[in-house]
């Protein structure tokens, strides 16, 4: 393949084929607290730098012509870290929320949020609910936002939904299938993930996306998240373009 070596990154690499790329890319931002541990620093310092990450890894979708990004920012059982950590987190995502609003206008960003958001402090719901109202209509890149999410969970909720529409006369159940499963989840109206970005080496889903990553391809680099930049998403969207998806059937 081509090299890109001396190609500006601002632009979609050559060896990249558009017909090939996935539409939609998920990503388990893991190695935040490591990378600052290395360097000597609170682990929070990790954090702030990984939204850095974020921001890079977003607009290179824009770029590149991928249309969906999503992104595990915080999950049901990160509640169990250090309630330091955990109270850092949800001021740092209503910070850069309210920072970053204009900047998502200008680049007609439409975000989103998924998970349990009414346990979420009641400040960063407001920016979440402001984010998302100011953003509805631009149709450029969708970008999923999973906090306080948990795959589990989510199943757990469609289920219970279904069910109560069975129990009140209101669906048969043999009307059930995946498209109204698919509906029930807090992603119904997105497309599901073509591509799993997993950072630091874990090789685990970590109760992400159970259903809609039924089929997707799954990407692990040992970099650490903060120094995930547009040269590691080449190297991730090179390997996904060379492998032959046959969702279960041959060809």
């Amino acid at each position: 393949m081509t090299s890109v070596s001396n190609c500006d990154l601002r632009q979609r690499p050559p060896d990249l084929l558009p017909d090939r790329l996935p539409s939609h890319v998920a990503v388990i931002m893991d190695g935040n607290g490591r990378w600052a541990k290395q360097r000597g620093l609170p682990r929070i310092m990790g954090h702030r730098r990984g939204v850095d990450s974020l921001k890079q890894l977003l607009r290179c979708c824009d770029d590149w012509g991928i249309g969906a990004l999503t992104a595990y920012a915080f999950s049901t059982e990160n509640w169990g870290r250090p309630h330091e950590e955990v109270d850092f987190l949800m001021t740092l995502f209503e910070r850069v929320l309210r920072r970053e609003l204009q900047e998502l206008m200008a680049e007609n960003v439409r975000i989103r949020f998924v998970g349990d958001l009414e346990n979420l402090p009641t400040s960063l719901q407001r920016e979440i609910d402001r984010a998302t109202s100011a953003t509805a209509q631009n149709d450029g890149i969708r970008f999923t936002v999973a906090t306080n999410y948990g795959g589990r969970q989510e199943l757990l909720k469609a289920c219970r939904e279904i069910a109560a529409q069975v129990q009140q006369g209101q669906l048969a159940i043999d009307a059930i299938d995946e498209s109204l499963l698919s509906s029930h989840l807090y992603t119904a109206g997105v497309t599901d993930p073509d591509l799993l970005i997993r950072t630091s080496g874990e090789k685990r889903l970590s109760n992400f996306l159970l259903w809609q990553l039924a089929y997707a391809e799954i990407y692990v680099t040992d970099t650490l998240w903060p120094d995930f930049d547009r040269y590691e998403f080449y190297l991730a969207l090179r390997d996904f373009q060379s492998r032959q998806r046959r969702f279960g059937r041959l060809t």
